[in-house]
């Protein structure tokens, strides 16, 4: 598992959210803004990754499948250049052998779409409260 390290944004546990679906991506900016969270969408797996946030975020939330780019292509390319946060896979195909693959991969969490708020929330204030007790 990878090492937690905060590299927040004005104090904020930040999150990158890539979801082609524009309801989806749009959703979760809301509720996790709502929440206290630095949080910036992306319509590309590709946009996420050139943006140089990417390298400095506490949390990614990626779908599974894009049609540019996968998740676990995303959160291979955010490994090998040195990201080391949390990562959270978004998916209306679950089952548990996408579930088993994601874990295999280095993902935290697999949350089925329809998202429900109350595991995504619970997933992400968990980990913010780790970073926060680390620093």
């Amino acid at each position: 598992m990878p090492s937690v390290r905060s590299t927040q944004h004005d104090g904020r546990y930040t999150i990158l959210v890539s979801d082609d679906d524009p309801g989806v991506r749009r959703g979760l900016q809301l509720l996790l803004r709502s929440r206290g969270y630095a949080v910036w969408g992306y319509t590309t797996g590709h946009a996420l990754l050139a943006d140089p946030r990417a390298k400095e975020a506490d949390c990614v939330i990626l779908d599974y499948r894009m049609p540019d780019i996968d998740g676990f292509a995303m959160l291979r390319h955010l490994r090998e250049i040195g990201w080391s946060g949390r990562a959270i896979m978004i998916s209306g195909f679950h089952d548990t052998l996408l579930a088993w693959r994601a874990a295999e991969a280095g993902f935290d969490h697999v949350l089925a779409k329809p998202l429900i708020g109350r595991a995504l929330l619970d997933a992400l204030d968990r980990h913010r409260a780790e970073v926060l007790r680390k620093h």
